[in-house]
């Protein structure tokens, strides 16, 4: 069938925590269908059970075999990934819930691959219990750089007019300093720029570096990283044309509104980037992974076990990472579409000359 607009993925995650509910209570309201033709990877019989248990009788589906061949437009899809009675522990981390939460995510990942749909918005997983042989990685961000062979990935946290990306993702703080580098810092850098050029249609993008140390080191008096990695690395990536400035001490920067004057920040370790992101946009933060060949983003929360069920779990961060996906999906393939009929210059009578000069050169 034609698309006539974004055909989004939905994986469950932890099927014992929010994502369930997160999108029932999104998609009950019939609006949602007039931004995106959804696609659910779980089961039926799941969503049944959490549609019952939050008296949702708004929120209807259609079950299809296929997303590339029996997508229904206007109508919310779910696809059976897993055809067996699961038993649910809602709101407890179990080994069933690690185990669907991989089957939805390899589904949808699947019809990524095939064209089955554009986009993903993953519901939140226990990076704990999803671990096996086939998932062995901190998390989403890693397995989608695996599986779509990826060689640098970055995790961008998206709200508004604040956009905070990571130069170390899922690390333990200790193996921080160690990883970092003045070829990463510039690699990540430069994947942001061209994330927010390439999806967020921002042009010239002003790229705001944090220290890595208290009050970004203090000219080496509280660490060496700045002067020997920091630095050279954002001079390096400013030299190439990219406006890249710092480095900032992560204490104050975000203690005033300067940090609104760049487009986005690039600090060197989750927390650092984490804590003051969530501090300022919690409710409707993203979190969307730049420099795959896909688009990919997901609620900036965790499975909160301690809400599931209980139809009182704040829904606007998985809206807002639809709406998010969506955008860039759009965006990314506009600027694709442009890119590819830009128009040539055409050739003169004086131009076909210059050619045969060099020709002959």
């Amino acid at each position: 069938m034609k698309k006539n607009k974004p055909v989004v993925g939905l994986t469950l995650g932890d099927i014992n925590g929010i994502g369930s509910e997160l999108i029932i209570r999104t998609f009950e309201d019939e609006r949602m269908l007039s931004v995106c033709t959804p696609v659910i990877y779980g089961s039926s019989k799941t969503i049944l059970y959490y549609r019952k248990m939050l008296q949702a009788q708004n929120f209807n589906f259609q079950v299809i075999n296929s997303a590339k061949e029996h997508l229904k437009a206007d109508k919310i899809n779910l696809i059976n990934v897993w055809p067996e009675e699961v038993q649910l522990n809602v709101g407890t981390s179990t080994p069933d819930g690690g185990k669907y939460a991989l089957q939805s995510l390899k589904a949808a990942v699947a019809d990524l691959k095939s064209g089955g749909i554009d986009c993903i918005v993953t519901a939140p997983i226990n990076k704990a219990n999803i671990q096996s042989p086939e998932f062995e990685f901190p998390g989403h961000t890693e397995y989608l750089q695996k599986e779509f062979n990826t060689n640098d990935v970055l995790m961008l946290m998206v709200s508004g007019k604040l956009k905070v990306g990571m130069a170390t993702g899922h690390l333990p703080l200790s193996k921080v300093s160690e990883k970092l580098s003045i070829e990463l810092i510039q690699s990540k850098i430069n994947l942001i720029n061209t994330v927010l050029q390439t999806d967020f249609n921002i042009i010239r993008p002003r790229i705001a570096v944090l220290g890595l140390n208290p009050h970004a080191g203090d000219e080496g008096l509280l660490g060496a990283e700045e002067n020997e990695i920091i630095i050279p690395a954002i001079k390096a990536t400013f030299n190439s044309g990219v406006l890249a400035f710092g480095p900032y001490a992560a204490d104050g920067f975000f203690g005033s509104p300067n940090f609104l004057k760049y487009d986005a920040v690039l600090a060197m370790y989750h927390d650092q980037g984490l804590t003051p992101f969530k501090a300022l946009a919690f409710e409707d933060g993203v979190n969307y992974t730049g420099g795959l060949s896909i688009i990919r983003t997901s609620p900036d929360h965790g499975t909160a076990y301690d809400l599931a069920g209980k139809g009182i779990a704040n829904i606007n961060s998985f809206r807002e990472a639809i709406y998010t996906a969506v955008n860039s999906f759009e965006t990314r393939s506009d600027n694709k579409e442009l890119k590819k009929n830009a128009i040539k210059p055409a050739k003169t009578k004086l131009t076909e000359g210059v050619d045969e000069v060099v020709k002959g050169l």
